[in-house]
């Protein structure tokens, strides 16, 4: 061999002996070869070690299983692998929470879909136990095509403030800006099957490791134009027939209660959220209610509100302006939006504790461990009322329940502030409406599905 070639040759060798760029990463084992810092919520599928992977398998007759970390998480980068059996559905749960009051602690939050069917879903985002789809790929065809059936899939998930970005196998996949959920732990699911479907299919995760610190750092850059939630509908929401109330940026559908237009003072939009401004406390002094231009029937409401200290507001429905011409607030019935601490109102009413958050205002009180957020913090409501039948809820949890038009009802009404007003909320339709307490309460995601009669 000639010095030419046995000097190209040395060169070669000596290239292919260098060591790959070291990664210096931080990066955190989320998985150490055991089960120690993970427990399981929801079903009963199995969990096992195996090969330095954690196995989950399939099992009948049970429900969605988790197996979650005990470590709570906010901001965070997750990079992990897995291979699923073809037949199956899973996901990763990020910034998920079980809590006994929610559904009786059932696991809900951010799901990273893992989808091996047809549909190619895998790294689109997912709202366990909540929204339902809230970002897909089916106009995402790179990230559709880049899983690898029967074989490993790599996930990098950023979860940084209100936004939360994935990736597939290196392709960018979802990029979602959502500020429901800052904290919970991560979980992998095995998903409930049919019965015919075979039990003991098994999905395998490995490498499983997290990093907390210098995020800005380790980002990387995601080109998706970002899916923005709020003051819009879900992709489920859309599908099931849910319109918004409140397009997040002008005060089309709205007007003042006692007004052909909307106020010109006392209630201000900005980024995407509507407030009434504080005048002292005084009920409709101000700008005055704001009622939605259309009448409502039976329907679902649903309106994300955040209180400041010591505030009163409150979400009325059936509504009828003609009523009430005098001082105060127009009339209707009212799910009550207040600082349940501070507001001498929690303390008042002719039915016990019936001025209290969440509650029907002055009739019936919301059940006492309700889950409210602290002060600050979003809060949602929501009403449904159909065939008399009428429930609140906050923050996923039932806390009431009634009959409009019942003889209880009826009786409640006539031991209340309401029985001047004949036949108080039992028109058939009426108005939604935002109340003007005096207060500074802050309004957003309002959105209604109406029911038809069937």
């Amino acid at each position: 061999m000639n010095k030419l070639k046995f000097g190209t040759l040395a060169l070669l060798l000596c290239w292919g002996c260098a060591e790959a760029p070291k990664d210096d990463t931080p990066w955190i084992d989320l998985f150490d070869g055991t089960l120690n810092g993970w427990n399981q919520k929801g079903g009963e599928a199995n969990y096992t070690v195996k090969d330095d992977m954690i196995v989950g398998s399939t099992v009948h007759d049970t429900p969605n299983s988790f197996l979650t970390t005990d470590q709570m998480y906010d901001d965070f980068i997750l990079e992990l692998e897995y291979k699923v059996d073809p037949t199956m559905n899973s996901g990763i749960q990020i910034r998920s929470n079980s809590f006994p009051y929610y559904q009786n602690g059932r696991v809900h939050g951010y799901q990273i879909e893992i989808d091996p069917s047809e549909r190619a879903w895998s790294a689109g985002i997912y709202d366990e136990g909540r929204r339902g789809w809230l970002v897909s790929l089916e106009n995402n065809p790179a990230a559709q095509k880049a899983f690898k059936q029967n074989d490993w899939n790599h996930y990098r998930i950023e979860a940084i403030a209100d936004t939360i970005q994935t990736w597939i196998n290196g392709v960018p996949a979802a990029h979602l800006i959502d500020d429901k959920t800052a904290s919970g732990f991560i979980a992998l699911q095995v998903h409930s099957i049919g019965k015919d479907q075979k039990e003991g299919t098994e999905i395998a995760w490995k490498n499983i490791k997290i990093l907390t610190d210098s995020l800005s750092k380790y980002s990387k850059e995601m080109p998706l134009a970002p899916v923005m939630t709020k003051n819009q509908l879900t992709l489920d929401e859309e599908k099931n027939g849910w319109k918004l109330l409140w397009d997040g940026e002008t005060t089309v559908g709205w007007r003042g209660a006692r007004l052909d237009d909307f106020p010109e003072k006392g209630w201000e939009i900005k980024d995407g959220v509507l407030t009434v401004l504080s005048s002292g406390g005084e009920e409709s002094a101000a700008g005055g209610d704001i009622v939605t231009t259309e009448l409502y029937g039976d329907f679902e409401l649903k309106v994300d509100f955040k209180l400041t200290e010591g505030a009163n507001s409150g979400i009325k429905y059936y509504v009828d302006t003609d009523l009430n011409k005098g001082p105060g607030s127009s009339i209707g019935l009212e799910y009550q939006i207040l600082d349940d601490e501070r507001h001498p109102d929690a303390k008042l009413g002719n039915h016990e504790g019936s001025r209290t958050v969440s509650s029907l205002y002055d009739l019936i009180q919301a059940d006492v461990n309700k889950p409210i957020n602290p002060i600050g913090e979003w809060n949602t409501a929501r009403i449904v009322s159909k065939d008399k039948h009428v429930e609140h809820w906050l923050n996923g949890t039932k806390v009431l329940e009634y009959e409009r038009k019942s003889e209880a009802y009826r009786k409640l009404v006539s031991e209340s502030k309401y029985v001047k007003w004949p036949n108080f909320g039992e028109v058939d339709r009426g108005h939604i409406l935002l109340q003007d307490h005096g207060d500074h309460v802050s309004f957003k995601n309002i959105k209604i599905k109406p029911i038809k009669k069937q």
